[in-house]
């Protein structure tokens, strides 16, 4: 297997965290990210939202928002997901992502409400939302480049 300090294994998991995130902002009902890294460059050279038509926010928008509030270098999703615990023996059997076991904190979803504070549009005391009814985004385009992705 490999270790945290692989982008192969610790940017899949970060990007399954980040794309929980996403639907338990309510953002969209299903989403992707996908992250692209370049050899000897700690900043992915492009990180890509998809929600297949259920965001609603443009899948862009997402992603720039995604961009700026995560920080997607190698160390960083290291620590963030605390990824040098002992835990990998766990993930061998029955699969890496779905699984409600603490140690797997790709799974949590604390950044939701950070998320959707900073992408959805503000509510009139009426109910109705800034700029009328939300409607589902389109999907971005995917990316061609080598890259690591996870879904929620």
């Amino acid at each position: 297997g490999k270790d945290p300090s692989k982008v192969d294994r610790s940017a899949a998991y970060f990007a399954r965290y980040v794309a929980k995130n996403i639907v338990a902002a309510k953002l969209a009902h299903r989403a992707e990210v996908q992250v692209a890294y370049a050899i000897g460059v700690s900043k992915p050279v492009g990180v890509y939202v998809t929600t297949f038509g259920t965001g609603v926010v443009d899948d862009e928008k997402i992603a720039k928002v995604v961009s700026s509030l995560f920080d997607f270098r190698p160390a960083a999703l290291i620590e963030t997901l605390d990824l040098l615990r002992p835990i990998y023996r766990n993930t061998a059997a029955y699969g890496h992502f779905g699984r409600t076991e603490k140690s797997f904190t790709w799974e949590r979803t604390d950044r939701a409400e950070e998320l959707a504070e900073a992408l959805m549009p503000k509510k009139h005391t009426n109910g109705a939302s800034a700029n009328g009814t939300a409607k589902p985004a389109k999907a971005s385009k995917k990316a061609s480049k080598k890259q690591t992705s996870a879904e929620a």
